[in-house]
């Protein structure tokens, strides 16, 4: 028999007799056992900032480990309404928005992708919206609405009970369950947010409703929450044409962010010892989007007449250019219509019981998500129809430092002026879906001792089946005519560029649905396509310590992978209606790779005194490869028509996992009702890096038939594991709250973090989104009824990493953010509550950080302004009423 075949049946027959047999057990154990009395159970109810700080510091302090919480000040009320903000007033927590919320988490200066983020302690399928994206294993924060939060943990450190992953960390995000609160509690939240730049209202609704029987043997809670957001970026981007010419290009992107969620859970408890539950999850982000991009010429006017440009970087870039109105250059404007949405599913099944001296617990459960671009379109208009040559750029722009400067004239222009008649790019007409889903089955067993110091011993034993698949579908034109009416195309008007010139806005359904009328069929691209599949066991022991004035725990985690990658391969294979498949095999392909690694952990917390702790924790853990660097084969720059942009990058599902040895040290003061000073140092030594390694001019057996002449001759990308990384740091933290009502969180984190350079294409040794200094300033004040507080969030720059030749690596700015949050109990059942996000418009900069002569394009190179966008306040009145 397998290994495999072992494990699976080993797990399968323990969660049988568990499921099947703890009843019999509880059943007989109940006659005998001692009965709780209800009265005597202190129920704590947290309630406001001061009680949510409070809930917070005693979570830390009675820990083993080195964790971090957020407890709700209410029910149905997180202290940030977005979670990514609320997970960034953690110490060493950073969080990096995407499209106007929070989205990825860093931990101590780590990549996001080493951060595990799991849902009550299991993990959260996720998948993009965006074909341009990256494909990886972190989880989308803005698809989790606040209000159906309990509470979070932040692990720092790791232990053998925890799911393996998180180098940086594991965040636990909890739901609410109906034992925890009161019969027939309820709310409901009526919220309305309005935006600077967008300048419209956004409905948001949510509600809770929790019942349990009066014995508190059944329980069911509902929530759900809906958002209908419409966000529009205003900026600036830059880059060289596909000419090879600098241009700047104002630009906008408005999208339709509906968000619904719904989370239920019932729990059964027949006996004092055993309980039974079920959860339900359903998240779902529509997000439809629209770009609008005027392309403006530095240097010569498309390659005609002299140059306008005065400066040019070393890599070649215009960074100060002045065009005289004798001299008025012609522009081209461009629409990119996308339907996108992502989904996420988790249902689970649960089951406990409490026997004499030992515990038993077993879950069993699917998550899923479904996402990707579900269509693209693309609509330009240049000087070449009878209308849109008449507008014309004359003036200066200065790109020799962070930001771009644009003075010249206002680009702003009507319908009336586009074009009478405009066709589909028909090198666009994309469908990329994505989906992942894991099944997971554990359980665990506690057993109490009394062997000195040890007073417990915990085991478990988890499987998981994971896959990702990734596929691309591309349109295939028929003959009919590709001319469209611009009037039919467009409604209305939206603003591009930090200026905000005013331009027509689209109409993305239209422009959508004319795209897809010229399209005979989809048809399946073989080089696209992607398989992951991942069998995962877990084994752990661990050991719970405790003595007069020590605490804490030791254990070994066993994980064992086998990966599988399933794809198509070049073996010369004729292409089908598709032309761009010609050499790609006809069926799919599977490499099989497999890994195991033990990953031991010690904790101690130290009681040097009544209220002062020592912590220690050493710990060893893991982040898997990511998919991108699993899948077979991805392509970029074929076809077309520029010699040099074809490459291939070949995945390696034989990548062992990055591996950290780490530990930390910290000392923490708890003094009077829920006070904290604390300082903890912090280390990280990362191996197994993967590093892509780079030949030109290979041949691979497929032609670009496109080039004149047709050649084969590509780029290869190889992936392997070398090299390592170190991160060293501390964390200084302190609560305090007076007696009048107002107190402060503070808390700054240094993070000083080498990556091995040769990792990146942009050469730079530096963590993707790791900031070097990190801080957190809230000052609130409250009473019975009315409450503020005033949080300043701020980071030191850091470095983005995105794939594709156009998106690419770049710096992004050191950032701030002031938030404002007043709120009013009106009535003992009704809160009023202003929350006002960004007071400061802070812009969002972001620059080429990459030396000259490095991988990535001219505009990320030697300090280029690549890309900046205005800075969104955003106010969000709500009501919400609870009974």
């Amino acid at each position: 028999m397998s290994i495999k075949t072992f494990k699976k049946g080993v797990l399968a027959s323990s969660i049988a007799m568990i499921l099947a047999g703890v009843s019999s057990q509880a059943i007989a154990a109940e006659e005998t056992a001692s009965k709780i009395n209800k009265d005597e159970v202190e129920v704590i109810q947290v309630t406001g900032i001061r009680g949510s700080n409070r809930a917070s510091v005693n979570a830390k302090r009675f820990s083993n480990a080195i964790v971090d919480s957020i407890s709700a000040e209410d029910i149905g009320q997180f202290p940030d309404s977005d979670v990514g903000q609320a997970l960034g007033r953690i110490p060493g927590v950073t969080v990096s928005r995407s499209f106007g919320q929070g989205s990825s988490v860093s931990i101590r200066g780590t990549d996001p992708l080493m951060t595990l983020t799991t849902l009550n302690g299991q993990n959260v399928a996720s998948t993009g919206w965006y074909d341009q994206l990256n494909i990886d294993r972190s989880f989308n924060y803005s698809m989790l609405p606040s209000e159906l939060i309990g509470g979070i943990e932040v692990y720092k450190s790791s232990q053998a009970n925890l799911v393996e992953g998180g180098i940086g960390g594991t965040v636990i995000v909890k739901t609410l369950k109906p034992f925890d609160l009161e019969a027939n509690k309820a709310f409901i939240s009526v919220k309305g947010e309005y935006g600077s730049i967008n300048e419209t209202v956004s409905p948001e609704l949510s509600g809770l409703y929790s019942w349990k029987n009066d014995d508190e043997t059944f329980g069911v809670l509902v929530s759900a929450s809906y958002v209908d957001r419409e966000y529009l970026r205003r900026g600036t981007e830059s880059d060289l044409d596909w000419g090879g010419r600098s241009s700047i290009q104002p630009s906008g992107f408005l999208q339709n962010q509906e968000r619904t969620a719904l989370d239920a859970t019932l729990q059964y408890r027949p006996t004092d010892n055993l309980e039974f539950g079920a959860h339900i999850l359903s998240l779902k982000l529509g997000a439809d989007s629209l770009g609008a991009n005027m392309y403006i010429q530095t240097d010569t006017d498309w390659g005609d007449g002299a140059s306008n440009c005065q400066q040019f970087n070393n890599a070649g870039v215009c960074t100060l250019s002045d065009t005289s109105e004798a001299n008025a250059s012609r522009v081209f404007f461009q629409n990119w219509a996308r339907t996108g949405e992502m989904t996420s599913n988790t249902f689970e099944i649960n089951g406990s019981y409490e026997g004499d001296g030992f515990a038993i617990s077993a879950v069993a459960g699917n998550t899923s998500a479904e996402g990707g671009t579900q269509m693209t379109a693309n609509f330009g208009y240049g000087w070449w129809g009878d209308n849109f040559g008449q507008v014309k750029w004359a003036g200066q722009v200065d790109a020799t430092g962070k930001q771009i400067d644009i003075n010249g004239r206002d680009m702003s222009f009507t319908q009336d002026q586009l074009d009478t008649t405009v066709g589909t790019s028909q090198w666009t007409g994309t469908q990329g879906p994505n989906s992942d889903e894991e099944n997971y089955v554990q359980l665990d067993v506690d057993f109490d001792l009394d062997l000195g110091v040890i007073t417990k011993f915990e085991t478990g034993i988890r499987y998981t089946q994971h896959e990702f698949e990734k596929s691309e579908y591309r349109a295939i034109y028929g003959d009919g005519e590709n001319s469209f009416n611009t009037s039919d195309l467009y409604s209305g008007t939206m603003e591009i560029g930090e200026a905000g010139y005013t331009v027509p806005k689209g109409n993305l359904d239209a422009m959508i649905n004319a795209t897809i009328s010229l399209v005979d069929q989809f048809a399946y691209s073989r080089s696209a396509y992607g398989l992951i599949e991942e069998d995962n066991f877990s084994l752990y022991g661990m050991f719970t310590f405790e003595g007069d004035n020590y605490r804490g725990n030791f254990g070994v985690r066993y994980i064992s992978t086998d990966v599988t990658s399933n794809g198509h391969v070049v073996d010369n294979s004729p292409a089908d209606a598709l032309a761009v498949n010609e050499g790609w095999s006809e069926e799919i392909h599977s490499v099989k790779d497999s890994y195991d690694d033990f990953l031991p952990s010690f904790n101690l917390a130290y009681d040097l005194s009544e209220d002062v702790i020592l912590r220690f924790s050493a710990s060893q853990a893991i982040t898997r490869p990511n998919y991108d660097n699993l899948f077979l084969s991805s392509l970029s720059g074929y076809p077309d028509d520029r010699q040099g942009n074809e490459e291939i990058t070949y995945g390696n599902p034989g990548l062992k996992p990055m591996k950290s040895t780490q530990a930390d040290l910290g000392i923490e003061y708890y003094y009077g009702d829920g006070n904290l000073v604390s300082a903890t140092l912090f280390t990280k030594d990362i191996e197994n890096f993967i590093v892509a390694t780079t030949e030109y001019n290979q041949q691979i057996g497929v032609i670009n038939n496109d080039l004149d002449p047709a050649a084969d001759d590509w780029t290869v990308n190889n992936y392997k594991n070398a090299g390592g990384g170190k991160i060293h740091g501390i964390e200084l933290q302190i609560n305090h709250a007076w007696d009048n009502g107002f107190g402060i969180n503070a808390n700054y984190t240094y993070a000083d973090g080498s990556a091995p350079a040769e990792v990146y294409t942009d050469g730079i040794g530096q963590f993707t989104e790791s900031s070097e200094h990190t801080a957190n300033l809230v000052g609130y004040w409250e009473n019975d009824d009315f409450s503020a507080r005033a949080a300043y969030n701020w980071r030191s720059e850091y470095m983005v990493r995105e794939y594709g030749k156009y998106y690419g690596n770049r710096m992004h700015d050191d950032f701030g953010t002031l938030d404002l949050t007043f709120g009013w109990n009106a009535t003992e059942s009704l809160t009023l509550r202003l929350e006002v996000v960004n007071v400061l418009a802070e812009d969002d900069i972001q620059y080429g950080a990459a030396a000259v002569g490095t991988a990535v394009k001219p505009a990320l190179q030697d300090g280029y302004p690549t890309w900046s966008f205005n800075g969104e306040t955003t106010y969000k009145l709500g009501a919400s009423y609870k009974f």
